[in-house]
């Protein structure tokens, strides 16, 4: 286990993504799940491989991710997010093409608790 890895840990909403970077040609496994049969929706794997795309690291690194929680949306978005944290870590020199793109912050939007005397988060029950 003497090789080089580059590690990130992404979050979106409740998911929790833990992502390595690994040298390699590009290969993208999660949760030990080839990349196209655990996200089969096109528009989430174009989502996760924004920060490669933008870099110029596609084909650099072979990519582990392990996520948990959450659904399919909130996954990509947690896995997108390790992926730039990891790739900051490998060059810091990247941050600056990431910041202007809006990938290094975190999205803080989850969803509202529900309050006690109240139907939901924000509704009031009807009189």
């Amino acid at each position: 286990m003497a090789d080089i890895q580059y590690y990130g840990t992404g979050r979106r909403k409740t998911a929790t993504a833990r992502v390595y970077l690994r040298p390699g040609g590009g290969n993208v496994v999660v949760n030990r799940k080839e990349f196209d049969s655990y996200f089969p929706n096109e528009t989430l794997r174009m989502i996760i491989r924004q920060p490669l795309n933008l870099t110029e690291t596609a084909n650099k690194f072979d990519i582990l991710a392990n996520v948990a929680g959450g659904g399919p949306a909130g996954q990509a978005g947690a896995i997108r997010h390790g992926i730039t944290r990891a790739l900051l870590e490998y060059n810091a020199d990247l941050r600056s093409t990431l910041k202007h793109a809006g990938l290094i912050t975190r999205d803080p939007r989850i969803k509202e608790r529900k309050k006690y005397g109240q139907k939901g988060a924000r509704m009031k029950f009807q009189i």
